[in-house]
């Protein structure tokens, strides 16, 4: 969701900042604007003295231009500790049947997984990631593929056996994985 709405702001920004910059540079260049843009000529300011000082008087303008610059820096604060947040979860919590659960480290549950799969036949390398909640789980399993597997056997037997293994030692319900597959670089054979 974060890249989501990081994607959202920088492209609005981006095209306020287009869209400002080009009627800025068009008017400075001498074409002609429309009669309700906010200026008109080389020679004229964005705000003129009667525009800034056009609401000053009224009682709702400051009460109103605080609510919304508040509004804009908490949202700008909420995006910036989203920035810094961590994705990697970094415990699990077990279900030890008398009410009070233990923890697991995420990172000990991350190794059970990678062990697993990269004994694996036809796994070269592996990496794992735990995010969601520390109750229910999720990993990202990236996969690095020698050049004789085949990519649906180790999918199977990534299911079947590392995370099946990993999901049961740590007492879950579900593990489920979001798997990515990558192929190791290698030379062509020669068929003779």
């Amino acid at each position: 969701m974060l890249r989501t709405v990081n994607r959202i702001v920088l492209g609005l920004l981006g095209l306020l900042l287009v869209l400002g910059g080009g009627s800025v540079l068009a008017v400075g260049l001498g074409v002609k604007a429309p009669s309700w843009w906010i200026y008109d000529g080389k020679d004229d300011v964005l705000l003129s003295d009667a525009d800034r000082l056009r609401w000053r008087d009224e009682g709702w303008w400051w009460p109103t231009v605080i609510a919304v610059l508040a509004v804009v820096v908490l949202l700008l604060l909420w995006w910036l500790v989203a920035q810094f947040r961590r994705h990697r979860l970094t415990e699990v919590l077990v279900d030890t049947g008398d009410g009070e659960g233990a923890l697991l480290r995420g990172r000990a549950l991350e190794s059970v997984v990678v062990s697993g799969a990269e004994a694996l036949d036809g796994v070269e390398r592996a990496g794992v990631i735990l995010t969601g909640r520390r109750s229910t789980p999720q990993a990202r399993v990236g996969l690095t593929l020698a050049p004789h597997a085949v990519p649906g056997d180790a999918l199977h037997l990534l299911s079947e056996q590392a995370v099946a293994q990993a999901r049961d030692s740590a007492g879950l319900a579900s593990l489920p994985a979001e798997v990515r597959l990558k192929a190791v670089k290698h030379r062509a054979e020669r068929v003779s």
